[in-house]
């Protein structure tokens, strides 16, 4: 794993430089590291301002629409014409977040691109718990794929990542075709967590080992994980064929990092073109630091330039090869 190299208890005065560290005590600021303490209507209202704290303005020149798709609300970005469409699906644990919380992101992949972006405003628990959230994701997505003949990049960042991956399976042999690439920031598939990132990052700054199973009851609603279906987590899956083109970045100090080399391992294993970044010094949720630490600009950067990239039909990467 990545971070075999670094000790049990992991030195972040070490790994995270000034930078970083001003972002991370400016979050704390507004939605402190103990949010999952309080009630959810608590975490919604810090985390809607916490995210009006680090918005950004939209680019000039970048066309926003309220639109629906399937039922399911979304907002569309177009910044010129494009036989590209970005669906994108916000972060949040699946219990917070929503089209306002990435507006910024979705705003600066569409001018950046100039592909199309259309950001999913998908159900969150508790009051929609799984498979509910999935099944606002994949509706939304079969809409836009047959009102749009664009070609399909598939997005989103955290748990978005984790809903963007799942529908780029549950697509295959449904909506063949159409998705010619995904790209998944930091996104958490719940895996061994006796291992790697997860014992390492356990207590990383702004997300924990015990913050994810907070979210994963929440999202679960008390029911049992599933341990086979592939709409709760890609990972699940037992055929990884046919799933498109795939770049997962993430972040070093966050204890779902090593979620994206397993992913991207049983991606190669099938025969599909995968990539995995671990930026340094990053933490979870490091998009929005990217105004204040050339680092986590650089995470961003990786992250468009893939998009970019995937939706070209380009694969600016050493060839992908499974494991021997």
């Amino acid at each position: 794993m990545g971070q075999g190299c670094l000790s049990k208890k992991t030195d972040y005065n070490r790994l995270i430089d000034a930078e970083m560290w001003a972002y991370i005590r400016r979050l704390d600021a507004t939605y402190p590291p103990n949010a999952v303490s309080l009630d959810v209507a608590g975490q919604r209202r810090l985390y809607d301002e916490m995210c009006a704290i680090f918005r950004q303005p939209r680019p000039e020149g970048v066309e926003v629409e309220e639109v629906a798709f399937g039922g399911v609300p979304c907002r569309s970005y177009v910044s010129g014409d494009s036989n590209v469409t970005v669906i994108y699906y916000h972060g949040g644990g699946f219990i917070v977040g929503g089209l306002d919380s990435h507006d910024d992101v979705c705003a600066e992949i569409c001018d950046r691109t100039g592909y199309r972006v259309i950001s999913v405003d998908y159900s969150l628990a508790p009051e929609t718990v799984f498979p509910g959230c999935f099944n606002d994701a994949w509706s939304a997505f079969g809409a836009i794929c047959e009102e749009c003949p664009d070609d399909i990049v598939l997005c989103g960042d955290s748990a978005g990542g984790k809903l963007a991956a799942s529908v780029a399976h549950h697509a295959r042999g449904r909506i063949d075709g159409r998705v010619i690439g995904q790209v998944l920031i930091y996104p958490g598939f719940g895996g061994d967590i006796t291992k790697g990132s997860y014992v390492t990052h356990a207590e990383a700054p702004h997300l924990t080992l015990a913050d994810i199973a907070f979210y994963r009851d929440i999202r679960l609603g008390g029911a049992e994980r599933p341990t086979d279906d592939p709409r709760y987590s890609a990972l699940l899956d037992t055929d990884f064929t046919g799933v498109p083109p795939t770049v997962i970045v993430t972040a070093e100090c966050d204890p779902v990092s090593s979620d994206g080399e397993t992913y991207r391992d049983l991606l190669r294993d099938a025969g599909v073109p995968a990539h995995w970044s671990e930026v340094k010094g990053m933490v979870h949720a490091c998009l929005r630091a990217r105004n204040m630490s050339q680092k986590a600009a650089g995470f961003f950067d990786e992250v468009v330039e893939a998009v970019a990239a995937l939706g070209k039909g380009e694969w600016p990467y050493a060839p992908s090869q499974p494991r021997t």
